[in-house]
């Protein structure tokens, strides 16, 4: 195992201000794959083809791009990859995760930004229909010199994004780690315990079923309503997050990394790989290695 760490951003988000706004005309990306604790709102113009890493989702983006990201462990970042514009236009917001107090978020007219913050911590992309609506309210907070209303815009602005039901989450929440909603429940808790400790093994509908005192039948329809989707992609998705991870983190050989995940052969794990995620596991490792930055 490589014991390696991701370049951390130091923000110049003050603790005494409650967000930073930085807006940016550029030619090309050149920040490295880099972790930080601020939540971000980044905002990407004029630069399709470009190539977004967010934990382990690699896709090539449009020329309008917005993606929220509230995981201090959730790598990131933007590659040049196709995108051929010089001329990118780039508003990156940056806040504390406590800007919003637990106790707030959870007063009525705040829940739907706290789901928002939840699914963030995947990393979201949102619709068309929603990039429209936000982007002249972004270009609008850019002048805005009155920090108070500058404050009430952003919260416009989250509320706005929290109501988009097309929103995509990004990263799979194997690889993230991250703490979701979905901790709270537990019986899900547990069988996603189960799961991580288990996926390099067969794993049974039934005997998972039976581990929680479960019918198939209602365990599969708990599923789908935890995690839209079935047991089986569920379990594929735990088992790409944990190759995904071996992929950036060891120098085991793909066929070993396959087979540890639970795959029973090469051409199975890379045929379901390149499916959810776009690219090979061998494309993905170097898409990784070529970007990241140790420190």
């Amino acid at each position: 195992m490589i014991n390696t760490e991701l370049f951390k951003e130091v923000s110049p988000l003050s603790a005494k201000d409650c967000f930073i706004l930085i807006e940016r005309q550029k030619s090309n990306f050149n920040f490295p794959i880099h972790v930080h604790p601020e939540f971000e709102l980044n905002y990407i113009e004029n630069a399709k083809g470009a190539q977004r890493i967010v934990g382990d989702s690699i896709e090539e983006i449009e020329d309008e791009e917005l993606v929220l990201i509230t995981n201090p462990r959730l790598e990131h970042a933007w590659m040049d990859h196709h995108n051929q514009s010089k001329d990118i236009h780039e508003i990156t917001i940056q806040f504390h995760s406590d800007l919003l107090k637990e106790e707030f978020l959870n007063k009525n007219q705040l829940i739907s930004i706290q789901q928002l913050f939840i699914h963030a911590e995947k990393g979201v992309t949102f619709s068309r229909e929603t990039i429209i609506k936000i982007r002249p309210l972004l270009k609008i907070l850019t002048c805005e010199n009155d920090s108070f209303y500058s404050l009430i815009k952003l919260m416009i602005i989250l509320h706005e994004l929290s109501i988009d039901k097309n929103m995509r989450e990004l990263s799979s929440g194997s690889f993230s780690q991250a703490a979701t909603s979905e901790s709270n429940n537990v019986k899900l808790n547990k069988i996603i315990e189960y799961i991580h400790q288990h996926y390099s093994d067969t794993i049974r509908l039934a005997d998972v079923a039976d581990m929680v005192h479960m019918s198939e039948a209602s365990f599969c329809r708990f599923i789908k309503q935890h995690t839209s989707k079935s047991f089986i992609d569920f379990l594929t998705d735990i088992r790409l997050g944990g190759a995904s991870r071996a992929l950036i983190d060891s120098t085991q050989s793909i066929a070993e990394i396959g087979y540890s995940c639970g795959f029973n052969n090469l051409s199975n794990f890379n045929r379901i790989f390149k499916k959810k995620k776009g690219v090979t596991p061998s494309e993905f490792r170097d898409n990784y290695r070529k970007n990241k930055t140790i420190v």
